[in-house]
This record gives structure tokens, C-alpha cells and sequence, in this order.
């Protein structure tokens, strides 16, 4: 285990960095249960206006060998605050970065973003470990999926 944040001054990047990422060993690997996090301060900025963007991020994951930090995982959202990028990115760009770093079994990122022009979006994805049981559950999730 090499955590380098946990009780150390925090640092806000003030750009998009994935680098700030850490984990640790998952000590109940034999097992499957989720973890959730929920993110209700996420900012992010338009790429083509430069206005903020809003949102309650949330991730759900089974994990395999390793789990995210979620010290990092907190410095790392914040850093998307003047990342300019469109809502349907930040979901996809999470979930990669995170599938990156810890390769779960099974992770689903649901961004819950405010309105703003009248219209709210909600996007959402998953990814299942290839070959596997979970692959399957992406599947479904995926298919059977209503975000309220």
C-alpha cells in the first residue's frame, strides 16, 4: 500500500488529472459486494460556453484486487472543475480512468447533472470484466436501466 494523500495537506489541481488516483489491496477478494460513492458537488465546464456544469457523480463498483482511495477519488472529481468537456464524457472518461487503476469486476458511473437551459442530462455507463459473469450483469444493467 503506498497512499501518499491520506493525512497530508490538500492540494486542489486545477486541471483534469487522473495522475492523482491511488488505491489500495482489496482485502476481500474472495467475496463480491459493492461500493458505492456518491459525488452530490461535482463541477465541470462546458467546453463551448465555459459555463459551469453541475452534478451528483455517482459510482458503484465491485471490486477485484484493488479499490480507489477515496481521498483521490475526491482530488481527482474536483479536478474535472475547468475540465471543458460535454456530460456524456465525463461518465465515460471516469469510468475508464477508474477501470485504469483498479480493474473491478463489475463498475457503473451515473452522472445526475442540474438543468441548465431548461433540460437536464443524465447519462449513464457501465463495463462488466470481459469473459466473465460480469460481463453479463453490464449487460443487463445496461439494457434494464432507468436513472429517476
Amino acid at each position: 500500500m503506498n497512499l501518499t494523500l491520506l493525512g497530508t495537506k490538500v492540494e486542489y489541481k486545477q486541471t483534469y488529472s487522473p495522475s492523482v488516483l491511488e488505491f489500495f489491496s482489496n482485502k476481500h477478494t474472495k467475496n463480491d459486494y459493492w461500493v458505492k460513492f456518491n459525488c452530490p458537488e461535482f463541477t465541470s465546464t462546458c467546453p463551448i460556453t465555459g459555463q459551469p456544469d453541475f452534478a451528483t457523480i455517482v459510482i458503484d463498483y465491485i471490486p477485484n484486487e484493488k479499490m480507489v482511495e477515496s481521498k483521490s477519488l475526491k482530488l481527482y472529481l474536483f479536478s474535472f472543475r475547468n475540465h471543458g468537456v460535454f456530460h456524456e464524457d465525463c461518465v465515460n472518461i471516469i469510468m475508464q480512468d477508474l477501470i485504469a487503476l483498479i480493474s473491478p469486476k463489475y463498475i457503473e458511473i451515473s452522472g445526475l447533472f442540474t438543468q441548465r437551459g431548461g433540460i437536464s442530462i443524465s447519462p449513464y455507463c457501465n463495463y462488466g470484466m470481459s469473459k466473465t459473469r460480469y460481463e453479463q450483469l453490464a449487460e443487463t444493467r445496461l439494457y434494464s436501466h432507468n436513472m429517476k
